[in-house]
């Protein structure tokens, strides 16, 4: 039988949709691409945001035009905190939460046996220990993404995900460690570590153990050549955590610290835990150690209560840090937050506005920040190539081009950077 996956979000959704292929496979099923024709249609869902949701239950009802006799399953965060929704869906077979996704083969198994449609989703604020889902390794093309950690116990007030994910569980190092070393024996130089709130790993194992403790072991991994830290808190920014860090000599300067806003009150509001000058310190750190650091975030436009000198302090605070990149988000209530029942909903028209004009503050950062390095030499991973044309990243997360007679693919080469086409650098 033919099992096809469409996966939603996040870099932790990717790997687990992987980890549910890789049973797959074992019990003898064929994979296929989501818009082909499959037996089974499984969609690893997403609830960050609204139009996650919505994004959500249009791939459901897609996959049933695809094969109106396929099974159809809903699995990932927004089956877990809104079946009520999915199952309004009649095209939905089954659905399962994020504990359940250990065991969808059986699953499946067991509704093809019976007919009978479920729902199965188990309360994820019980989980205490991080749970194993075997050999899981998600690649993207020359990159594998590890995944170190579940759960969230931040609770910002705009955010289900802690509801979605539960409390923080942390891998164990020795787990973490085998799984690299296969990875780098499978030939891949650079891994991205990632979990739901990575910041916290180790806080559940009240040992001392921390994120830094583990990236110090990851680097010891002998053939690795990079390591990228997915999204992470500011907070965790500390002078002894930058300076651990920079003695890495794998670990790439670029680093995503997600903001969210540049005003302290609307920061309170959004339970973020850090001031604007908190996290403005925490740039400072990584800049004095990482001269040629790319800071990349995330914002929240429109946030309820958000007031235009609010949203002026954030704009000025954004120019004042100077990211590479700034992924803008337009706020949208979420049903069960704190946000969404709060005071002072911010009109439509206004967020529209207001995140236009951090995008086009983000378009001119990048391409200030991609002026710098015409005539300088980088190092690039290349990670695909077509036609001669080879595109890879440097170590702060630069996109280059290239043109070579040979393939260079997964091979990291000095490459003089010789102009700009709009968002890529083109190098000889």
């Amino acid at each position: 039988m033919k099992v096809a996956f469409c996966s939603l979000g996040c870099k932790v959704n990717q790997y687990e949709t992987n980890a549910m292929a890789q049973k797959f496979i074992e019990h003898g099923y064929e994979i296929a691409e989501f818009d082909e024709f499959a037996d089974i249609y499984i969609v690893n869902t997403c609830t960050v945001t609204s139009v996650a949701d919505r994004k959500s239950r249009q791939m459901l009802r897609r996959a049933k035009e695809l094969n109106s006799d396929a099974i159809v399953v809903a699995c990932g965060c927004y089956a877990q905190v809104s079946a009520d929704e999915i199952e309004k869906i009649q095209d939905v077979d089954i659905i399962i939460g994020n504990n359940e996704k250990n065991d969808i083969v059986e699953i499946i198994e067991k509704y093809n046996a019976d007919k009978h449609g479920e729902e199965l989703v188990s309360d994820v604020m019980y989980n205490e220990e991080y749970v194993e889902f075997g050999p899981t390794t998600y690649t993207e093309k020359t990159r594998a993404v590890i995944k170190v950690q579940d759960g969230c116990d931040r609770f910002c007030t705009y955010c289900l995900i802690p509801f979605a994910r539960g409390h923080i569980r942390s891998r164990k190092i020795d787990n973490v460690l085998d799984e690299v070393k296969k990875i780098v024996a499978d030939g891949y130089k650079e891994i991205v570590v990632t979990g739901i709130h990575i910041a916290s790993y180790g806080r559940d194992f009240k040992d001392g153990t921390s994120l830094i403790d583990l990236l110090e072991q990851i680097n010891g991994v002998e053939g690795l050549q990079r390591i990228r830290i997915s999204s992470i808190e500011p907070i965790i920014m500390t002078d002894d955590f930058v300076d651990r860090l920079s003695k890495l000599d794998k670990i790439c300067d670029h680093f995503h610290l997600s903001l969210q806003s540049g005003c302290t009150s609307t920061l309170k509001r959004m339970n973020r835990r850090y001031t604007a000058e908190e996290f403005y310190d925490a740039t400072q750190r990584l800049r004095a150690k990482f001269p040629n650091a790319s800071l990349t975030t995330d914002v929240i436009v429109g946030f309820p209560g958000e007031t235009d000198e609010e949203f002026s302090e954030t704009y000025d605070f954004l120019k004042k840090i100077d990211f590479y990149q700034m992924h803008i988000f337009k706020y949208s209530p979420r049903k069960g937050t704190k946000a969404a029942v709060m005071p002072n909903q911010v009109d439509g028209k206004i967020k529209e506005e207001r995140s236009k004009k951090l995008i086009d503050l983000s378009k001119a950062n990048e391409l200030e920040h991609n002026k710098k390095y015409i005539g300088k030499v980088v190092e690039v991973l290349f990670e695909e190539g077509e036609d001669g044309i080879y595109k890879g990243h440097t170590k702060n997360y630069m996109c280059v081009k290239y043109k070579s007679n040979e393939n260079i693919t997964n091979k990291i080469l000095k490459v003089n950077i010789s102009k700009i086409e709009g968002e890529i650098l083109i190098a000889e």
